[in-house]
Parts: C-alpha cells; sequence; structure tokens
C-alpha cells in the first residue's frame, strides 16, 4: 500500500499554485481538453428549459463535481510529464491511455457515471417530494417556488444536504485514486483504500480542498459555464500535485 504523508494548507495552496503554473505554460491543451464543459453545459441548459425539467439544471451543473475526476485524466497526464521533463505536446494527452492501471481507472470512472445519474435520480425526486409533478411554467415561476415558499427552502436544505454527501464520498475515494492509477501499476481497491487514507489523515485540509473545488466550479458555471475553461485545468492540474504531496 503507498504510504499516505500529512500535509498542511501550505501545501495545499502551493499544489493551487502549482497546478496554475502548468495550465499557463500549457493552456492550448488544457482549453482543448476541457472546451467541453462549456459546450456540454450549453446544451444541459437547452435540454432543460426545452423538455419541462427545469428542476435538474442545477443538479445537473452540481454533477460536474462529481465526473470531474475522472474527466481530468489526461491534464494528469500533462502535469506528470511536465514534472519529469518530457514532451506535453497535444497529442501527448492521450498518453493516460497506455497505463498499466487502464482497466482500473475506466471500471472507478464508471462508478462515478453511476454516481452521478443516482445523484439526478435522488435530486428528482426530492423536487418531486415538495411540489409533485406538475413543471414550473417558466423561470420565474421555478425561482418563486424554490425561493419565496416552505417548500423551496425544504428543497434547499435537503437538496443541498444530500449533494453534500454525494460529493463527499466522491471526494474521499477519488481525492488521490486517479492520479494514483495513472502513476503507478496498483489494483483499484488500493488506489480506493489510499484516497480514503489520505482523507483520515488530512481531514482539515482535503475539506477546505473539496470547498475550494465546490467553490470554483460555482463561479465558472455562472457565465454560461465558459469559466469552466480555466477553472477545471487548473483544479485537474492542481489535483495531480496535491496527489504528489499527499502519497510518498
Amino acid at each position: 500500500m503507498p504510504v499516505v504523508r500529512r500535509i498542511t494548507v501550505d501545501d495545499l495552496w502551493d499544489a493551487l499554485r502549482l497546478g496554475w503554473e502548468d495550465f499557463s505554460a500549457m493552456p492550448t491543451h488544457a482549453i482543448f481538453l476541457v472546451v467541453i464543459y462549456p459546450i456540454v453545459g450549453l446544451l444541459i441548459g437547452r435540454a432543460v428549459f426545452g423538455a419541462d425539467i427545469l428542476p435538474l439544471l442545477f443538479p445537473l451543473m452540481a454533477g460536474f463535481a462529481l465526473l470531474g475526476p475522472f474527466a481530468a485524466l489526461g491534464l494528469y497526464e500533462l502535469s506528470r510529464r511536465r514534472e519529469q521533463g518530457l514532451d506535453v505536446s497535444l497529442p501527448k494527452i492521450l498518453e493516460a491511455r497506455h497505463s498499466p492501471s487502464i482497466g482500473a481507472i475506466l471500471m472507478l470512472g464508471i462508478g462515478l457515471g453511476v454516481v452521478f445519474f443516482v445523484w439526478i435520480a435522488v435530486a428528482n425526486a426530492i423536487y418531486i417530494a415538495n411540489f409533485g409533478y406538475t413543471p414550473a411554467a417558466s423561470m420565474p415561476d421555478f425561482l418563486h417556488r424554490v425561493l419565496t415558499t416552505r417548500a423551496g427552502w425544504t428543497l434547499i436544505l435537503v437538496g443541498n444536504g444530500v449533494g453534500f454527501l454525494f460529493a463527499l464520498m466522491v471526494l474521499t475515494v477519488s481525492v488521490v485514486s486517479f492520479p494514483l492509477l495513472l502513476d503507478r501499476d496498483v489494483g483499484l481497491a488500493p488506489a480506493i483504500l489510499t484516497s480514503i487514507r489520505a482523507v483520515l489523515a488530512n481531514p482539515g485540509v482535503m475539506a477546505l480542498w473539496g470547498l475550494i473545488v465546490a467553490i470554483s466550479l460555482a463561479m465558472g458555471s455562472i457565465p454560461l459555464f465558459f469559466g469552466l475553461a480555466v477553472v477545471m485545468p487548473v483544479l485537474g492540474h492542481a489535483t495531480w500535485h496535491l496527489y504528489r504531496k499527499v502519497v510518498v
């Protein structure tokens, strides 16, 4: 089993600094890798408005945080190659597929996908429990329901509470597991256990990391998701450096 270190808040800031440096050194590659996020975000928004599933817009946006650790796999590879002084040209993003642990990576990625769809189903059930099956007539009507009624406040409290539990679970099992699988020939179970041990050894720092990720993704989503083209690569690169600091 990999050895886990105790880290400090200073290590966290340093990981973010290194993540920004990686992004600054390879902006074209990183933006190219995550440009799908703004596109998918806009398509999701259009589908939501057109399909009368407006209540799922926020859960779908929040779901980016659940899929992010897997989606950033190419960013980990770029940071790994830059750290070792290797070629970081655009085609090298795909080198992650040659990892000896690619099978475990795909299994864990599928697992996150399942968690994402379960979260959407639970969020929809919470909305129906509070407002029934009658769809909102418009965005103003939806906001009026959520922000000015007792059922709306219940929806906010319960929905965010349940969403926090989903995010905590994903953070615990994936904060270092994907970079570890990319970096070493380890199995799925050791990678997940190492991630859990990393969180248990550094609960305060990891809680702060989760808060930074949540706030950053929320801010990146506000301007029609385009901010994610910067937020996602910086967080992805920083995750690699956080893994380096936590796992010996």
